[in-house]
């Protein structure tokens, strides 16, 4: 994976409803030891980090590039967005395009913060990259990534098997005009 490009980075912080979607600050550091070193948040990503290891490498402002932005609630984090070029994806549908990936603590889940806050960081590249297709790769068995992928407008490309399991490969064409 690749970043970006030219953008502009860090962006002004996007605003939705509840939630405000930003680069990493300094502040951050704690809440992204606690989504990497958490096993239920990596339960279809090949396991979570040891939190020592974490604690030990991770810089002050954790994931500070184009791309990766932390999804803030009333002052704190609680998640992650990430927007990269997929260069290097094993699918060829899904080389050279922008690759969507989300990660967000347990506490976060079932209130709709991952569809707003993903919604507005597409939002965002729409703007700053218009015209750009994203695709999304989650495991099939990930019942709540399908639903995000599907409420986002993502639709199936392929299914495959990869890292013992069957994944799913959805894409998201650029908005036009009329949308």
């Amino acid at each position: 994976m690749e970043d970006l490009g030219a953008v502009v980075w860090p962006p002004e912080p996007v605003r939705t409803g509840r939630l405000v979607v930003r680069a990493s600050e300094i502040r951050d550091r704690a809440a992204f030891i606690e989504l990497l070193a958490s096993p239920e948040v990596h339960a279809y990503l090949g396991g979570p980090r040891p939190r020592d290891e974490l604690e030990r490498e991770m810089p002050g402002a954790p994931e500070r590039w184009p791309g990766s932005f932390v999804v803030e609630l009333d002052g704190s984090m609680i998640g992650q967005i990430l927007l990269r070029r997929a260069t290097g994806h094993r699918r060829p549908a899904a080389a050279g395009k922008i690759d969507l990936g989300y990660l967000f603590l347990p506490r976060a889940w079932g209130f709709g913060y991952a569809a707003e806050a993903c919604a507005a960081a597409l939002g965002w590249l729409a703007g700053a990259l218009p015209g750009e297709p994203v695709v999304l790769t989650t495991q099939s068995a990930n019942v709540g990534s399908m639903r995000l992928a599907a409420k986002l407008g993502f639709t199936e490309v392929e299914r495959f098997e990869a890292w013992g399991a069957e994944q799913w490969l959805g894409m998201r064409s650029p908005a036009t005009p009329s949308d």
